[in-house]
């Protein structure tokens, strides 16, 4: 990907990122996959070179930066392991993000430290059974007694949930209000009535652990209430719509590596003694592999350029997840194609590709989702 419009100081956390990706997360990452077990040291490394602190403030023991940052972040570690670069974005960008920008003063001094440190881990409880995109169809219900909530239902595919120390839960507060009656709340593992599954076994993002959270009579105290009650969800959109464009970096990522895959392998692979490369079909579905996550990239930046400057990015962040993950499932699929009989094997790279890819185009809002929300903007026009 080009530095075109990157600052000085993005492309030398840029290399940095980089390195340690090639040097620690890359080698290991298909015996991560196979094993199924998310390496929690992880966290303690990130934590420790400031990347969970990305996107928030000094004051609460953040590293600075803003969306492009975070968007060079998550490519970067994706291009290593799709499956490592979600369990982190899990715990910064969506559960610590939720803390910090609804909780209060105390709540950020009492629950960010550790968490942007790594040394505590969290997840994000939004999903259910029956609520995916319709989240008027969350079920979790919280009952306010005296100085706690009591807290009933269920959570369902939730990373980092085997072995995370605290959960943001959303949960209805008030059933006749709809959206406008939906609460977060900060929730320890340790209280009494919170279960958690065993991992489930998934297609791809292997090393990502995910579970059920069952919430049966948990008493939450008060003081964990994140934001105004009721109103917690609805407060807390404009920080999730962020995940969009992270989704788009994700996907960029793991394109990139797939490509970076084709050409190794395409460069190395003889046939007639002279390598693949030489036949138009290859070097030609390598170039549109390039050219597209290119234009994914710049897509993407421009989504957090927006972002960051304040300015309404609805649009582009759709248009840059759309676009990008798609491009990125098509990359996957076309590297696992030219690798042919060894990228099929359990242990290449080519076929972690394959099967960490699809989910980006699920997760964050699906592609039709993303469409809907295009055309919303576009159609006014």
């Amino acid at each position: 990907m080009t530095d075109f419009g990157l600052s000085s100081e993005e492309i030398q956390f840029r290399d940095s990122v980089r390195a340690f990706v090639d040097r620690e997360i890359a080698p290991n990452a298909t015996r991560w996959d196979i094993e199924e077990r998310y390496p929690r040291e992880m966290f303690a490394r990130a934590g420790a070179l400031g990347w969970l602190a990305v996107g928030f403030p000094e004051a609460v023991g953040g590293s600075g930066g803003g969306p492009v940052m975070a968007a060079i972040l998550n490519a970067e570690l994706t291009r290593g392991s799709a499956a490592i670069s979600l369990g982190l974005y899990v715990h910064s960008m969506l559960a610590s993000a939720a803390i910090h920008h609804l909780g209060d003063s105390d709540q950020n001094a009492r629950l960010l430290p550790d968490a942007l440190a790594g040394r505590r881990i969290g997840c994000w409880g939004y999903a259910e059974a029956d609520a995916g995109a319709d989240i008027t169809c969350v079920k979790t219900r919280a009952r306010r007694d005296g100085e706690v909530y009591v807290l009933n239902g269920a959570k369902l595919y939730i990373t980092n949930s085997p072995f995370a120390d605290f959960m943001v839960i959303v949960a209805v507060t008030d059933p006749a209000r709809g959206l406008k009656g939906m609460s977060l709340f900060v929730v320890e593992r340790d209280l009494p009535g919170v279960a958690i599954s065993a991992p489930f076994r998934k297609l791809g993002m292997g090393a990502s652990e995910m579970a059920e959270i069952t919430l049966g009579d948990v008493r939450v105290p008060a003081a964990n209430l994140l934001g105004p009650e009721h109103l917690g969800f609805v407060a807390a959109l404009k920080v999730l719509s962020l995940g969009r464009i992270a989704s788009a970096a994700t996907a960029v990522g793991l394109g990139r590596a797939a490509l970076e895959e084709a050409v190794r392998y395409c460069g190395q692979r003889m046939q007639g003694g002279r390598p693949i490369t030489r036949h138009q079909f290859v070097r030609f579905t390598i170039a549109d592999m390039a050219a597209r996550l290119e234009a994914a990239w710049q897509m993407t930046l421009h989504a957090a350029r927006l972002a960051e400057a304040g300015g309404d990015y609805d649009c582009a962040a759709a248009m840059a997840k759309l676009f990008a993950t798609e491009t990125c499932t098509h990359a996957c699929e076309r590297t696992l194609h030219l690798c042919g009989a060894q990228g099929y094997m359990r242990d290449s790279a080519a076929q972690r590709f394959y099967r960490d890819c699809k989910v980006l185009e699920i997760g964050e809002g699906t592609s039709e989702i993303q469409r809907e929300t295009i055309f919303r903007h576009v159609g006014k026009n």
